[in-house]
């Protein structure tokens, strides 16, 4: 087997006990063997600003050399008034710049979106699509992954309890596999 593809993993989530930070974690031990997937932490980047593009903060750097190195970029994201919580928006900024540098070229990528509510933050997931647009990453577009009821989701351990939604995520990480394989910079 070769080399798994490193995927960079961003959680929109901050909260300790994030729901969103718990599927990630899952999705990771989900993965088929073609992708290591790894949490890409984002909250100690500090707002974007301009002002700083010509001696960015040593975490702008950093994360912008993380993101660079990975093979493709999965984010795991709740709804925050039907969009991307701050902190990822910032990220998605961060890595964006200086203009013309942007470390999400060409990165294939995936949202999976999950909220407690019915709509699994359909908002969100779509409101950043419309944003990696604009940053040239080649979407997963089908399937599509929005888990509602995700405060129901996990059993004691952090394991995905339900199958289907197990099976579903299983499916959707075989999909990303070949995707990423398809549109990854060689």
């Amino acid at each position: 087997m070769s080399t798994p593809r490193d995927v960079a993993v961003l959680v929109g989530s901050l909260r300790k006990e994030s729901f969103n930070r718990k599927l990630a974690l899952a999705l990771a031990q989900l993965a088929p063997p073609e992708l290591k997937l790894e949490i890409v932490e984002i909250g100690q980047l500090s707002l974007y600003n301009q002002d700083d593009d010509d001696n960015p903060p040593a975490p702008w750097t950093a994360f912008r050399d993380r993101i660079r190195r990975a093979d493709a970029v999965l984010f795991v994201t709740p709804e925050y008034n039907r969009s991307v919580p701050a902190p990822l928006k910032n990220a998605i900024d961060v890595g964006s710049r200086p203009y013309g540098q942007s470390a999400w070229d060409r990165k294939p990528g995936a949202v999976i979106s999950a909220s407690p509510g019915a709509i699994g933050g359909f908002g969100a997931n779509h409101h950043l699509r419309q944003s990696l647009v604009f940053l040239n990453v080649p979407v997963l577009q089908m399937p599509e992954a929005y888990i509602g009821g995700v405060d129901k989701l996990f059993d004691e351990q952090g394991n995905i309890g339900n199958e289907s939604t197990r099976a579903f995520l299983g499916k959707f990480l075989t999909t990303f596999a070949a995707w990423v394989e398809r549109n990854a910079a060689s």
